[in-house]
Formats: structure tokens, sequence, C-alpha cells
């Protein structure tokens, strides 16, 4: 009569990392403890032992990716410093797109996210704003991160539409057409220029 081997022994960042590279190579739907277990070689129930729940890999997932981020610039001016930082978290998001949708059920910060969110601060410190307003300008980079990495679409095309009957339309068209609408100086980029109007806003 045969008998049982011993349980095999895995690390959570072992699983971690195998969940990270299913979700990269096939996508965030892909990732289940069944997947992971067959890939590990083990029984899927077995890695309910080191997470209670799918989401509480995802949160753990999420975490490892941000700890990806380079290191903080350092920047004499904050903004300079939080653009820096935005540009560095947009390169993480785009290497991994499916933390678009997991940072959105992101359930409690692990010790990456917490890092992050710290140095975020520490960037803001000469900034006279509130608290409030602090948490809430760090909420809006990821925000804007998190927009500009989706994948983006083709330029509009208004080919075949009857444009007098929409006049405002037509006349930006038209100034753009003739090279009215020029990008604001030394603002190289849509990325830049929003995060900068909106955290100006936030943190003035």
């Amino acid at each position: 009569m045969g008998t049982r081997g011993p349980v095999p022994g895995f690390s959570r960042e072992q699983i971690v990392t195998v969940a990270v590279a299913l979700a990269d190579a096939e996508g965030l739907p892909a990732v289940s403890m069944r997947a992971i277990a067959g890939t590990l070689g083990t029984g899927a129930g077995s890695l309910y032992r080191y997470f209670p729940s799918r989401d509480a890999l995802l949160d753990r997932m999420a975490d490892a990716v941000i700890g990806e981020i380079p290191p903080f610039p350092a920047a004499a001016d904050p903004m300079d410093a939080l653009l820096q930082v935005a540009r560095r978290q947009l390169t993480v998001y785009k290497r991994h797109p499916w933390l678009i949708e997991a940072i959105q059920h992101v359930q409690s910060l692990g010790p990456h996210g917490l890092a992050y969110f710290d140095h975020c601060l520490g960037a803001l410190a000469p900034i006279q704003a509130t608290t409030t307003a602090k948490f809430e300008a760090v909420a809006m980079i990821t925000g804007v991160v998190a927009m500009f990495a989706r994948p983006q679409p083709a330029g509009l095309s208004f080919a075949g539409v009857d444009l007098a009957r929409y006049p405002n339309l037509a006349a930006a068209i038209q100034e753009a057409a003739a090279g009215a609408i020029t990008p604001a100086p030394n603002v190289p980029d849509l990325f830049e220029r929003t995060l900068r109007s909106l955290l100006s806003g936030l943190l003035t």
C-alpha cells in the first residue's frame, strides 16, 4: 500500500510570482487558484493555506508590481518629483496591463504600496496644503496613470459628417488644420499637462 508524500511547500512570493506571470500572459481573468496550482504542481486547495481568497492574492500581486517602480528621484520642486514618479508608475502599469483592473479591487496596501504612498507624501511635504488635499493628490496621480495606461484608441474621424450641423466642432477642426491650436510652451505632452493642472488645483 502506497503512502502519501509530503505536502508541497511554497512561499507566498512563489505563488505571487506565478500569478503575476499568468496575468501578464493571459490577463487577470485567467488568474485562479486552480490555474496557479496547476503551474506549481499541487492542488488548488493547498493554496488557501497561503491566501484565504483570490482577492487577498490580487492585493499581493498588485503590491509586488508596485514594488517595480524605481526609487524616487531627487527633485528640488515637489511637482517635478511627482511627475517623474508618475512617469515611472506609468511604465509599470503598461508593463502589467492587468494592474489597471486589479488596483480597483485592492482591499489593503502591502509594504510596497505603503512605501509608495509614504514617498509621495514626503515629496509633498514642502507644499503648504491640507493632509486631505495631499491624500487626494496621491490618489489622483494613480487615477491619471491608470487612464493613460489604457490602450489609446485611434484618432477620431469626422469623414462624411455634415459639420454644418455642429458649428463649434467645425470651427475647432478648422483651427487645428490651420495650426492655430498648438501645445503650451514648455509643457511637452498631455500626460504632464493633465497632472500639472490637476495637482495644482488640488494643492493650491
